[in-house]
């Protein structure tokens, strides 16, 4: 079915219940059911449509027909069988049975001819090229597993050169970065805290959320959603989503929740999709307003915007906290990073009292 765009139709083929838009082939999919394309049809009544019979119908990935071996052996049935005789779950059955066919369709073989290479493969592609996140990549590997184990009878040995999915580590501590990249839904207002998500190294981080600013950050948010309901009714409004969140939830990128906390003043275009929405603000403007503001307060001495999250440390050290707290503070994976600081507390004047003070 070939539709000649115009926006219009682009909104309407939004309201069909999982469409999907390929950005490097530049077209709509929707799923090959009748509801579906009957729906579809419905939206687009008494408009011209040109059917092309030369084109396949575009199905989604779980009505994709399995290799003839495999559906000829049932094996989908079998592994059914196999969960629900061991009491599991009907949620766990529907998510096995997705990723055992994600694994045959990814390979093209029935899985009695594949072994642990080919799972290394499959698994390795979707942290690398699907960018799943760490539960996700071990649900897979549990679906295929399971399927060889009690389906199949066959024990899988070791999993050679598997590229593991990061999990984040749950620290703290604020860079600059960090800081621009925050969602709305990073601010917790109720806890005093901020959640730094995919950090630096892949860490998630907690870090405090002060009461002097907890007032003008409200204002200041209050003043971003009025932009973005703006930007929503003129049919806009969306945020890149980090990994594979986009295509795990499709409106999340309109909802507020998602937006940043620092939006840019102007709207960026996606090259691929043609969309408009707001970046974050770029980083060169924090630094260049806190340049002038340092060179304005008259201070002789080096300062930039990663001064404050050394002055942070510093000032955490001189109230009395521990070591160890300052490093889950900072987000530090050693130690001795952290202990720089003491180092420098410890030099000169305001590490050593002069014994003339005690005369």
């Amino acid at each position: 079915m070939l539709v000649p765009y115009t926006p219009e139709r682009v909104e309407k083929i939004k309201t069909v219940a999982g469409r999907r838009w390929h950005p490097k082939e530049k077209y709509w999919t929707v799923p090959h059911t009748d509801g579906a394309i009957a729906h579809l049809l419905s939206l687009l009544n008494g408009e011209p449509v040109e059917v092309d019979h030369c084109l396949r119908p575009v199905q989604d990935l779980d009505d994709r027909p399995l290799p003839l071996a495999v559906s000829h052996s049932k094996l989908l049935d079998r592994l059914s069988d196999a969960l629900r005789s061991r009491h599991y779950s009907r949620r766990t059955e529907q998510s096995y049975c997705h990723w055992v066919k994600r694994f045959i369709l990814h390979h093209a073989h029935p899985p009695e001819e594949m072994a642990e290479a080919d799972i290394n493969a499959f698994l390795s592609h979707l942290a690398l090229k699907e960018r799943v996140s760490a539960s996700t990549q071990t649900q897979a590997l549990s679906a295929i597993l399971f399927l060889y184990r009690f389906v199949l009878g066959r024990e899988i040995g070791k999993l050679e050169g598997l590229i593991r999915a990061r999990k984040p580590r749950h620290l703290a501590g604020l860079r600059l970065m960090e800081c621009l990249c925050l969602r709305v839904q990073d601010v917790d207002f109720d806890s005093n805290q901020v959640t730094v998500r995919g950090g630096k190294g892949a860490k998630d981080r907690i870090t405090l959320l002060p009461q002097a600013v907890k007032a003008p950050l409200a204002e200041h948010l209050k003043r971003v959603r009025a932009v973005h309901q703006c930007d929503l009714q003129d049919g806009w409004g969306r945020v890149p989503l980090p990994d594979a969140l986009a295509r795990k939830y499709p409106n999340a990128a309109a909802d507020w929740r998602w937006q940043y906390v620092f939006p840019a003043d102007h709207r960026w275009v996606n090259g691929q999709t043609g969309k408009e929405g707001r970046h974050h603000i770029h980083e060169s403007a924090v630094q260049r307003a806190v340049k002038e503001a340092v060179r304005k307060a008259g201070i002789a001495k080096h300062a930039t915007c990663h001064t404050f999250r050394h002055s942070f440390a510093t000032h955490v050290l001189e109230n009395g906290y521990d070591i160890r707290t300052i490093q889950e503070l900072l987000g530090h994976t050693d130690v001795k990073t952290t202990m720089i600081y003491a180092h420098v507390l410890n030099r000169g004047g305001k590490g050593v009292r002069s014994p003339i003070d005690s005369l």
